[in-house]
């Protein structure tokens, strides 16, 4: 019997070990089956190399649970006194990396590169036994036992055949790692394609109505899944049948990449575009991370870039360096070169199915499309590859590139400054009568309603040479591309004045929304009254809801442009008849307020070239004594004009159609709304 403390710098090493050597307890069941397919995996090697002379048998990994133990057992490599010694007593040595730099040419499936992965088995174990007897001729079977202090014991063992047995006393605040539905979760997340064969417990089967056990091994893991088979091997199905088994009860999925690169770095994998429903975080970490079949982690940040951490699959690499407890990356050029890779595998795999098959991609594209506008977004090298197959949609559902709809619309929708004007629409059913007014004239209209596109839309202005979007409901029809000086109205200052305070005094207050009143003209075939929303503002605003950093915009209240046609008939009709009949209460308030507004100028031509301190008091006063008759008066008028119009069922009739039109009539006012349009056809 040998004696002996465990060599490390420090007597803690247990509590360390214990509490912080893994993020999530359940990694041991993870390092200790890992340890096993490595000891399977040398024995394999060995025996390719002509180094073990012996008969290999069936190589496999067993996990068993007991009363209060739970053993992992294979029939591998095998440890002998000496290889303890050094592999075991001495923390953080690693056996695999001596292994690796000996057979660095053929052992590229040895996976335990960290030396602590043994230890742990402490962190949910009382005490932990190695028995175990070595491949070598003449071999004795040892057992190494340590209750959890640096003290250790190695003693003769029991044991015919070769491998290990490593069997962990669960300690008592760690009772769940002896249920079987728990070791068999661990060992399907961790473990479910290794490439050795491991067993847990029997298959079952119903028998007079209850499951019972069988005499054959229940086999947890698939030793060759699906990216370790070469492409040319693998159909379709095959395809989506392991989509199905990695992402139970999901969609089928729209495409997918083969991964397989041997220089400068080793990687394979399989990546499939799935079908992304609208929240973008709910989407994320669904790529799972293997380690020469081994899970890892699906927080692949780091590993692929941002735009593709939406899809979905398997990418195995050993050599991606990851740190003791194998859950966070680590920065390394390796990491970089792989991030690039796999962005320009998967944007050789859009082009060439955009290439090939357009139809086909074009019938996919609003699947695809938040792949690819993340991606230009968030990666400048993508988006000089992505632009010259990404779409544009107009609302007649029709696609074309970004250069076909360039040529498309160049003739029609540039502008007397030169600039290219794209119109959009953000919902083709609110906003109908636009689309409607626009396509009219000759312009097409592109639909922009992805929870990108405004984001997509500021880039695409960035990058594109004088184009600028413009929403087609952001203005009268006229105004969205002026090709020529616009008309000048035709109204006095004072009797714009007076329709614009008919108008006002009748908008609704409502919670968070703004109107203001504004008079054009725009042609007797307008509308009489429309309403339209400022570019700049609503688009700040949807940027606010996607960036947390503007979220200023959102509080904001949205404003709304009301235009008045000063040109259509019912507009006129109305100005007359207020003018008219409010005549002989405006005109002396009107009067009152040219004689003020003189006087202000008078005032403020005395003291445009003084200094605020070298102005009279008198001329202060007075000047402020003039402003607050100007508003006064101003109030009197629109009191007069909001009784006036208040009465005047063709003011309220227009602004409840206008605002019916842009969703915002509802409750009460409809009511009124519908109960004034019957009295009207009465």
């Amino acid at each position: 019997m040998q004696k002996g403390n465990i060599g490390v710098t420090t007597e803690n090493i247990f509590p360390v070990i214990k509490k912080f050597l893994y993020s999530d307890h359940e990694i041991f069941l993870r390092e200790i089956v890992s340890n096993a397919i490595d000891a399977t995996q040398k024995l394999k090697t060995l025996y390719e190399k002509g180094e073990f002379k012996g008969e290999l048998g069936t190589l496999g990994v067993k996990v068993t649970l007991g009363d209060s133990t739970l053993t992992v057992s294979d029939n591998g490599i095998g440890l002998t006194a000496e290889e303890i010694d050094k592999y075991i007593n001495q923390i953080a040595l690693s056996g695999a990396t001596d292994f690796l730099e000996k057979y660095k040419d053929t052992a590229n499936s040895i996976i335990g590169h960290f030396g602590l992965g043994f230890y742990s088995a402490f962190m949910v174990s009382k005490k932990v036994e190695i028995v175990t007897k070595s491949y070598k001729e003449d071999a004795k079977a040892i057992k190494w036992s340590c209750d959890g202090s640096p003290e250790y014991t190695i003693t003769d063992a029991e044991r015919q055949e070769r491998g290990t047995d490593i069997i962990m006393y669960i300690d008592d605040d760690s009772k769940e790692f002896l249920e079987e539905t728990r070791i068999a979760n661990i060992l399907n997340k961790y473990c479910r394609f290794l490439p050795v064969p491991i067993a847990f417990g029997k298959k079952k089967e119903w028998k007079e109505g209850k499951q019972v056990e069988t005499d054959e091994d229940n086999i947890i893991n698939d030793t060759t899944p699906l990216w370790t088979r070469k492409p040319s091997e693998l159909k379709d199905e095959d395809y989506k049948e392991f989509y199905r088994t990695l992402y139970p009860m999901s969609d089928e999925p729209l495409f997918w990449i083969h991964l397989n690169v041997d220089f400068p770095f080793h990687l394979t994998g399989i990546l499939y575009f799935p079908k992304v429903k609208s929240n973008l975080d709910l989407q994320k970490n669904k790529i799972q991370l293997y380690c020469n079949q081994v899970y890892v982690t699906d927080e692949v940040e780091g590993i692929v870039p941002d735009f593709l951490t939406l899809m979905h699959g398997v990418i195995d690499s050993p050599d991606i360096p990851l740190n003791v407890s194998r859950s966070y990356l680590q920065s390394d050029s390796n990491v970089k070169k792989i991030s690039t890779y796999i962005s320009k595998k998967v944007s050789d795999r859009l082009q060439s199915i955009f290439k090939n098959n357009r139809n086909e991609f074009e019938e996919k594209w609003n699947d695809l499309k938040i792949f690819i506008h993340y991606g230009m977004l968030t990666e400048e090298d993508f988006y000089d590859k992505a632009n010259k197959y990404a779409l544009l949609q107009d609302t007649e559902g029709k696609k074309y590139t970004y250069e076909e709809y360039k040529t498309l619309v160049s003739a029609e929708q540039t502008d007397k400054e030169g600039n290219l004007i794209y119109l959009y629409s953000g919902n083709k059913e609110k906003e109908y009568s636009f689309i409607e007014a626009a396509t009219s004239k000759g312009y097409n209209v592109l639909l922009m309603d992805g929870q990108l596109d405004v984001a997509l839309i500021s880039l695409l202005e960035r990058k594109f040479e004088k184009t600028r979007f413009t929403r087609v409901d952001s203005d009268v029809v006229d105004n969205l591309i002026v090709k020529e000086e616009q008309k000048a109205s035709s109204l006095s200052q004072n009797s714009r004045d007076i329709l614009c305070g008919l108008f006002q005094s009748q908008l609704p207050q409502m919670e968070k929304k703004e109107f203001y009143v504004q008079v054009h003209a725009l042609g007797e075939n307008s509308a009489p009254v429309t309403i339209t929303q400022a570019e700049y503002m609503r688009r700040m605003k949807e940027m606010a809801a996607i960036q947390p950093g503007m979220s200023f915009y959102g509080e904001m209240p949205d404003m709304y442009n009301v235009l008045l046609n000063e040109e259509h008939p019912i507009v006129k009709r109305i100005l007359e008849n207020a003018e008219t009949e409010c005549s002989d209460s405006l005109q002396p308030i009107e009067n009152e307020l040219a004689g003020l507004e003189a006087r202000r100028q008078a005032l403020n031509e005395m003291s445009k070239d003084k200094k605020i301190e070298d102005i009279p008091q008198n001329e202060k006063d007075d000047l402020a004594d003039t402003e607050k008759k100007i508003a006064d008066a101003k109030s009197q008028k629109e009191a007069i004009l909001a009784q006036y119009a208040a009465s005047n069922n063709q003011v309220r009739q227009l602004i409840d159609i206008t605002l019916l039109q842009n969703n915002m009539l509802s409750g009460e006012a409809l009511s009124n709304f519908v109960k004034r349009s019957i009295d009207m056809m009465k």
